[in-house]
């Protein structure tokens, strides 16, 4: 059940690289507001019954990402809402779209160097099964931290403060508006 006190708020959207947090923060985000907390990549394994690595080596990027355009969309359109978004979602132009207009979007900036301490073990990451992993994290924040600053209503850097404290953070920017 929503938090009267923030039922007002449109839905808040975490967008940035792999590595960043959104999952984490955006649990306690949802924790704080008393809303429902969703992940964009948790509810497509959920709706195919089949996991990111293999969606990615079925069909290939293009069809994952047509699949999570769907989702967003669906998800977008819900209310009290605290979502996490996957790292690719800003390169399509529709999900930016459905984000910038349906509610409040916070780029969690994450350096590299913080990304790959964070993901370097983690094989559901199918972009990073690479023989240079730093090297690709770098080659897509290059791409797509334009299209996070383009789309984010508010930027938090998550290289200092623990998950708890940065959604704390979140939420009295937010609340100053």
């Amino acid at each position: 059940m929503p938090s009267k006190e923030f039922e007002t708020l449109p839905n808040i959207y975490l967008v940035g690289p792999m590595g960043a947090g959104k999952t984490t923060v955006g649990r306690h985000l949802a924790e704080l507001l008393g809303r429902e907390f969703l992940d964009s990549d948790h509810e497509i394994e959920r709706k195919t019954g089949a996991t990111i690595p293999w969606i990615f080596e079925k069909e290939g990027e293009l069809g994952f990402r047509s699949r999570e355009t769907v989702v967003i969309d669906e998800l977008t359109s819900r209310p009290n809402l605290v979502l996490a978004t996957g790292g690719g979602a800003v390169t399509q132009a529709s999900n930016r779209a459905f984000l910038k207009q349906r509610g409040i979007v916070v780029y969690l900036y994450t350096p590299v160097e913080i990304q790959l301490q964070r993901t370097y073990r983690d094989k559901n990451r199918p972009l990073l099964q690479v023989e240079n992993p730093e090297q690709k994290l770098r080659d897509l924040l290059n791409v797509r931290d334009p299209l996070y600053r383009e789309v984010a209503h508010y930027i938090i850097e998550t290289n200092q403060g623990a998950a708890r404290d940065l959604a704390q953070r979140i939420l009295s920017l937010i609340l100053v508006k």
